[in-house]
């Protein structure tokens, strides 16, 4: 593709007043990492892309799946059980060629983000769950990198940039907004939520909205507020952030703090009623022990595991179940079964013993 081709594709862009030949050059060098390649990753990265943003960087650990497809534009239904993160940059390549786009396909964790974020100047969260929000914050807030954040629960969205001075030279974080994680049922993803499909397409494109503001200069970014918007009426609030001393207090201060906090457990996803798989067989031995899959009946992968089927949808039918004293539910990633698990232990009291398969179906195929 020769300069002539390359102005034609960004002409419309390059004709703004303002934004010229300068705005598409500071698109060109610049480098920004998506981690989430999902409701909000997708069209983040397309229009990051088709914008001309010189080198993007897509972290997500996920495999593609039906129950995606609805909100996840980038996928197809051919594109099921692929990787996200490799796919999503195979369809980036076809959409601008001219730019580099390099896939991680795993999960960023307090151990790997350091050396991932280096690489790149802006952050982009698009992820679905606090673990991974406090991780990545505290890891922009201590390498100085802007994050540009964006949430979603049923018909609301939230955008917000930080670590970013805002009009008073003030660098707001994440944990400014939540000093502390909220419980994961008080506000749990669109697994157990729902969400209508365009909301996270609505919502993603103000995310790379503020990106593309932050390289190019144009415009006032969100850094140091919070945009509330909800599809249903259109209605749209900008709060203003401010610092709370209670966040300073709980972040890390260094590297080594950072690596050395367990982020599954601040988040509260861990708990002592949690199984893996090697103890889900050896409890499953005892004909005193059943498995539930508590998810609805058309999600896939089938669990290989002998289990029976109560969504949780209907779990106010639940039966007695006289003849089992264990009880393990489990579900796709892990956060329906923390509920369902709750439900139950309040149903029986001390009469069985309720766990929950840790990560579920998900967590389960990926242990050797």
């Amino acid at each position: 593709m020769d300069e002539k081709d390359q102005y034609e594709r960004y002409a419309r862009q390059v004709s703004l007043p303002g934004f010229g030949m300068d705005g598409q050059a500071k698109l060109t060098n610049a480098k920004v990492l998506v981690i989430g390649a999902g409701g909000l990753g997708s069209p983040v990265i397309q229009y990051l892309a088709a914008a001309g943003v010189g080198t993007i960087g897509i972290a997500d650990g996920d495999k593609i799946e039906l129950s995606n497809l609805h909100r996840q534009l980038l996928f197809t239904t051919d594109d099921i059980g692929e990787s996200k993160a490799m796919m999503a940059a195979d369809k980036v390549r076809k959409i601008n060629p001219k730019i580099i786009c390099r896939a991680f396909g795993y999960h960023v964790t307090n151990k790997n983000a350091f050396d991932l974020f280096s690489g790149y100047e802006i952050i982009v969260d698009c992820t679905d769950n606090f673990t991974a929000r406090y991780l990545v914050s505290d890891a922009c807030r201590l390498l100085n990198k802007p994050l540009v954040f964006a949430a979603v629960f049923q018909y609301e969205g939230q955008v917000a940039v930080f670590n970013t001075p805002d009009a008073n030279g003030e660098k707001i974080t994440y944990r400014d907004l939540f000093p502390e994680p909220p419980s994961a049922l008080s506000a749990p993803d669109c697994n157990i939520a729902g969400v209508l499909g365009v909301l996270p397409g609505l919502i993603g494109i103000m995310q790379a909205t503020e990106v593309i503001k932050l390289i190019t200069g144009i415009g006032e970014t969100l850094a140091g507020k919070l945009l509330n918007y909800d599809i249903r009426t259109h209605g749209s609030m900008i709060l203003e952030l401010s610092a709370s001393l209670l966040a300073k207090q709980l972040a890390p201060v260094n590297r080594k703090m950072y690596e050395a906090i367990d982020y599954e457990w601040l988040c509260g996803s861990v708990d002592t009623n949690a199984i893996g798989k090697d103890a889900l067989h050896t409890m499953l031995a005892d004909p005193l022990t059943i498995a539930i899959d508590v998810r609805e009946s058309d999600e896939t992968p089938e669990a290989e595991f002998m289990h029976i089927k109560i969504p949780l949808s209907i779990f106010d039918t639940f039966p007695e179940m006289p003849e089992f004293k264990n009880i393990i539910v489990f579900c796709q990633s892990g956060t329906r079964s923390v509920k369902a698990a709750g439900m139950l232990r309040n149903k029986f009291g001390n009469d069985k013993q309720v766990y929950h398969l840790i990560n579920g179906i998900k967590g389960y195929n990926s242990q050797t």
